[in-house]
């Protein structure tokens, strides 16, 4: 039987602040001075209108993102940016985009990409079962591609970029999905940031674009309009029916990281925080738990690791979810176990699951 109140360190959908979920339930039931649940608030109405404003603001004061910048509200998950990016950017180009292929996630772009124009894997760490990132003399960026895309942290393999990568004279184009406001990002370094939702920022169904004015004058003009950034953006991410929900619990989550954090500085220090607790559970523990990821490409958002057995694992599962922590089991992809601790999980939750591995080995060493 599953406790009741478990501490959620799933890799998607992630945990929301508390206060988040308190104010997210009262709008379900009234909008604070609509007398309307905001299920049943209409899309064309100023209040939402005000919604998408100030989450755009509030977005670009948290990134200090320049006013060159479109924020978009889409729908379709990073899924869809995979496609509307080679669409956009790569469709009729003569020469090669570069992609970074450092797990799954970045894995699941290729194909699409191919789709719409010519690539070039510029690495790969699929050999070595993407245990780590490369190195920037594994890097041999050309100054003709059209934009070089990568993911920030690669959430099944748990490994993370500490730096920006690519040529300054090439557009770079980010998957920042599981790491997307979770720490500063240098934003106007890239002229393309995509992430959905559900890690750090809200749930399932919306998906935020920040696209560079300059990237959008050149894309084909015979792109489906639902597919083409510039009618999202003509339209303040209004195009269609928008995901209101979704996009209101946002705005929540980033007034909570802009009033009760106090900003991305604050929250990578917060961040860095947890994942030192459990690393340091890793690293002391006489390899009875063993971290997948090279320690200099540790993500500060997903920490997978292995146990010595599969039966060893399942039994540390079963325990776990006894205790009161859901989400702990490892991608389908590559097993294992994997804690991960977005924005809204806190220090003292993040405190009970060492405890909790601390116990476990230890119960086990007897």
């Amino acid at each position: 039987m599953t406790p009741q109140n478990c501490l959620n360190f799933s890799g998607g959908p992630g945990a929301l602040p508390e206060r988040v979920l308190q104010q997210a339930q009262e709008a379900m039931l009234c909008v604070p001075g609509m007398g309307l649940s905001v299920l049943g608030i209409s899309h064309r109405s100023d209040w939402f209108a005000s919604v998408v404003s100030e989450l755009e603001n509030n977005i670009r004061s948290l990134l200090k993102l320049p006013e060159n910048y479109h924020i978009l509200f889409l729908q379709g998950g990073a899924t869809q940016q995979f496609s509307m990016v080679p669409m956009s950017l790569l469709h009729g180009k003569s020469f090669a985009a570069e992609y970074l292929h450092t797990g799954y996630w970045s894995g699941k772009a290729l194909p699409e990409a191919r789709r719409e124009g010519p690539i070039r894997v510029l690495w790969s760490g699929e050999a070595e079962g993407f245990r780590r990132m490369p190195r920037d003399e594994e890097l041999p960026f050309s100054p003709e591609a059209p934009y070089i895309h990568y993911v920030s942290n690669e959430t099944v393999e748990g490994v993370q970029f500490q730096r920006v990568l690519g040529r300054d004279d090439v557009p770079r184009v980010c998957d920042m999905s599981s790491d997307f406001l979770s720490r500063p990002c240098e934003a106007e370094r890239f002229a393309l940031i995509y992430a959905h939702a559900q890690k750090n920022i809200g749930p399932a169904g919306v998906t935020v674009v920040l696209v560079r004015d300059d990237m959008l004058k050149d894309a084909p003009t015979e792109l489906p309009s639902f597919l083409d950034y510039r009618s999202h953006a003509s339209a303040h991410s209004n195009f269609n029916t928008p995901p209101v929900f979704a996009i209101y619990v946002v705005l929540l989550v980033t007034r909570w990281l802009l009033h009760e954090i106090g900003g991305l500085v604050q929250m990578d220090q917060l961040n860095r925080r947890k994942a030192e607790l459990l690393y340091s559970v890793l690293d002391h523990s006489d390899n009875f738990y063993q971290g997948r990821a090279a320690v200099a490409d540790r993500s500060l958002m997903n920490i997978a690791f292995n146990l010595a057995t599969p039966a060893l694992e399942e039994q540390f599962l079963a325990a776990a979810l006894a205790a009161g922590f859901s989400g702990l089991a490892g991608h389908r992809a590559i097993g294992g176990i994997r804690a991960s601790i977005y924005n809204a999980i806190t220090l003292p939750a993040v405190e009970k699951l060492a405890n909790f591995m601390d116990d476990f080995q230890r119960q086990q060493d007897t």
